[in-house]
C-alpha cells in the first residue's frame, strides 16, 4: 500500500490554512463531528493516512502538520507544549471547530493530554496513542535526539529510513514512500534550521518544566483511550499503566507485535478500536 492507494478512495483535501500566523498544512476528509490528528516529534500528518481512509466515513477528519513540523512554519523559539496547545487552538479556531476529538500519537498525545487539561471546552474524547510527556528517560531522549539530527544532518536517505525503523516493530511496515516524503521534510532548508528547536523537549530541563503531572491527569475530564505498543522503544508498557491509572475515565489497550506507531503498524485493528470507543 502508498499513502495515494491508502486515499485513493477517500474524498479529501490537502490545503494550508492561518493558524495563528503560522501557515499551517492539514489533510482533511468527511463529514460530521471532528477528529483533530497530531503526530509525534519530527513527524507529519501522513502518520494517519491510513487512519483517515476509514474514520473519515463517520467523521471531519483533520490530520494537521503541527507548529515547525512537516509544510507547517515554525517560530524562531524552542517549541514547548504550551506553544504547541496554543497552535492547535488557532487551527480550531481558523477551522470553524468548537470542540474536537483528538487522536495524537507521541508528542501529539502529550499536546492533546495538556490541551485537555487548559481547554476542556474544546476536547471532546481523547485517544492518546503511545503518548509521550510522563517521563524523562534520558537513553529514550538521546535515541530521538541522535538518530532525528543523523537523519536531518546528513544526506544519505538511509539515515532517514533507519529513523523510521525506530517507531515500527516491524521494519516492513517502513514503506519507500513514507521514507521519501520524510526524507523531502528533513531536508526542507527551514527545517533544518529550526531542527533544535524541535528537538529541545529532548534536553531534560525543557522536559521535566513541561512534563504532566499526576493532577493535570487527573484532571483530564474526556473520556481517553490509551493505545500502547507492547515492544513501544521509546516507552515501557509501565508507564501506559500509570497514565490509565492518573485519567480518571481512561481505559487502556495494548497492542501486541507492535512498536511506537500502532495507528499505522496495526490500523485495521486500531481504526475499528477508535470507532467503537468514539461511537460508545
Amino acid at each position: 500500500m502508498t499513502i495515494w492507494t491508502d486515499l485513493i478512495t477517500t474524498d479529501h483535501a490537502m490545503r494550508f490554512v492561518d493558524a495563528g500566523g503560522l501557515r499551517t498544512r492539514t489533510l482533511t476528509a468527511g463529514q460530521g463531528e471532528a477528529i483533530v490528528m497530531l503526530h509525534g516529534t519530527s513527524g507529519h500528518l501522513e502518520a494517519f493516512v491510513r487512519n483517515v481512509r476509514v474514520l473519515a466515513d463517520h467523521y471531519a477528519c483533520h490530520a494537521v502538520d503541527m507548529m515547525g513540523h512537516g509544510y507547517t512554519d515554525g517560530p524562531d523559539r524552542p517549541y514547548r507544549i504550551p506553544g504547541y496547545v496554543a497552535h492547535v487552538v488557532d487551527y480550531l479556531n481558523a477551522a470553524g471547530i468548537e470542540r474536537a476529538h483528538f487522536i495524537g500519537e507521541s508528542l501529539g498525545g502529550w499536546v492533546a493530554a495538556r490541551l485537555a487539561v487548559d481547554h476542556p471546552d474544546r476536547v471532546g474524547k481523547l485517544i492518546l496513542v503511545a503518548p509521550g510527556g510522563t517521563v524523562a528517560n534520558p537513553a529514550v531522549m538521546d535515541r530521538i535526539k541522535t538518530s532525528t539530527r543523523a537523519a536531518v544532518e546528513g544526506d544519505d536517505i538511509a539515515l532517514t529510513r533507519q529513523r523510521l525503523e525506530l517507531l515500527m516493530f516491524d521494519p516492513a511496515d517502513v514503506s519507500d514512500e513514507l521514507v521519501q516524503v520524510r526524507h523531502a521534510i528533513y531536508h526542507r532548508p527551514e527545517f533544518v534550521a529550526r531542527v533544535g528547536h524541535l528537538l529541545c523537549l529532548q534536553e531534560m530541563d525543557n522536559r521535566t518544566q513541561d512534563l504532566l503531572t499526576i493532577a493535570q491527569m487527573a484532571a483530564i475530564k474526556a473520556e481517553t483511550l490509551i493505545v500502547w505498543g507492547a515492544q513501544n522503544p521509546f516507552g515501557e508498557v509501565p508507564e501506559a499503566h500509570r497514565m490509565n491509572e492518573s485519567i480518571p475515565r481512561s481505559r487502556l489497550e495494548i497492542f501486541g507485535e507492535c512498536g511506537h506507531w500502532p495507528q499505522h503498524e496495526h490500523a485495521d485493528q486500531f481504526n475499528a478500536l477508535a470507532l467503537e470507543f468514539l461511537a460508545s
